[in-house]
């Protein structure tokens, strides 16, 4: 079915029914979710193979979210000038190839080149990812981000199952992602014509930007809760699984249960979280999740025992599902910055959160135990709901 020609950034452009549209880019949302979470599931193996402590590893973990950052800048610029659907293509294959190269490491030095690389790539892919959400929003005409990030963190439950799958089927990490890759590679074949074409946000009559400008104060708040966010989310993805080993003894079979049961909420809120928006609006329901965020940390910190920490991961994810695309929607929609430079901002910001919260849990690991890591970043929860109260921008908007 075609719709009638629709305008996209100031264009007109015959693009397939609607519906169609908002299931492929909910699908790469998925893909790039089941690389990540793909990895995040071997966490555990791959650090007993290298024979990491808890701080060299917080180390070599930085190497991710560094790749990340240093990306941004570019990510942005890329996105505007080619467009989101270009980049998407060349950078979503990369970054399943460079989750291969993370199976294949024997050192700790060659964990943290691969990770570096994964990095990179996710950036851009990121960027591109959400530029497309954004464009597809526009499409819509109301909020539908949350459930954009919810097919990624839906991806990320299925990835902790095959995971879960393969290390009881004792398949080695390789294999396991090279089994991703031949998903992700038909998925991203089978949408890729259903994608947003054209330059999405690029307006020809703005002023052409430096390459490196004076971020906009608005996206700078908007990071700032991000970065809460992104540092209680990175902790979650690196170090639950190490946490229900290490604190909460756990079982061998179950060790995976905590980021499972994170991200079964983490979905499940996102999924919802658009509705909660046209109720509450996004001030409150950012509130909301912060108090969540840190509920649950604090909870798994006192409680450390399988079902009590179970129903705190389970809450942490429900506080985490709605803060990034809210944020990233309001990014996108704001009308000073073309969207790739205002989600590359906002990124930029956030992903400092990803940068220093997982070796930030090993270096208080290392001389305090794990359990007072994850009460510190507990503190990150209080600070989101405290910043949303202060940020004009996120008032009386739905």
């Amino acid at each position: 079915m075609i719709n009638p020609t629709p305008i996209i950034n100031g264009q007109s452009e015959i693009v397939p029914d609607k519906k169609r549209i908002r299931l492929a880019v909910a699908l790469v949302y998925f893909s790039m979710g089941l690389c990540f979470s793909s990895w995040a599931s071997r966490i555990p193996d791959i650090k007993t193979a290298l024979h990491l402590n808890d701080a060299l590893f917080g180390s070599i973990l930085f190497a991710l979210p560094v790749g990340q950052f240093l990306m941004m800048t570019f990510s942005g610029k890329l996105v505007t000038r080619f467009g989101s659907r270009k980049i998407l293509l060349f950078a979503l294959p990369v970054y399943t190839v460079f989750l291969s190269n993370v199976g294949l490491v024997k050192e700790g030095w060659q964990l943290a080149i691969a990770l570096f690389l994964f990095g990179l790539a996710g950036n851009l892919c990121n960027i591109s990812i959400n530029t497309q959400g954004v464009a597809a929003e526009r499409l819509y005409g109301r909020p539908i981000m949350a459930s954009f990030h919810g097919g990624w963190s839906l991806a990320g439950f299925t990835g902790a199952i095959i995971g879960l799958g393969m290390i009881n089927l004792k398949v080695p990490p390789y294999w396991h992602f090279v089994t991703v890759i031949l998903i992700v590679w038909t998925i991203v074949w089978l949408n890729q014509p259903f994608l947003i074409r054209g330059k999405s946000g690029t307006n020809p009559d703005e002023p052409k930007r430096k390459f490196f400008s004076k971020p906009d104060s608005v996206l700078l708040q908007l990071g700032i809760i991000g970065f809460c966010s992104m540092a209680s989310e990175g902790a979650m993805f690196d170090w639950s699984g190490i946490y229900f080993k290490d604190v909460v003894k756990a079982p061998a079979s179950l060790v995976i249960l905590g980021y499972t049961s994170f991200m079964i909420m983490m979905a499940t809120g996102r999924f919802v979280a658009d509705y909660f928006i046209s109720k509450i609006g996004r001030k409150n329901l950012l509130q909301i999740c912060g108090v969540m965020i840190s509920s649950g940390l604090f909870m798994a910190v006192i409680f450390p025992y399988l079902i009590p920490s179970t129903i705190a991961f389970m809450l942490v994810g429900l506080g985490v599902s709605s803060i990034v695309p809210t944020v990233y929607s309001a990014a996108g929609r704001h009308s000073k910055v073309p969207p790739g430079i205002a989600l590359a901002t906002v990124s930029s910001v956030s992903f400092l959160g990803f940068l220093m919260g997982p070796p930030l849990i090993g270096y208080i690991s290392e001389i305090a135990g794990l359990r007072y890591s994850f009460a510190v970043i507990g503190v990150f929860g209080i600070g989101i709901t405290l910043l949303v109260s202060r940020i004009k921008a996120l008032k009386n908007e739905n």
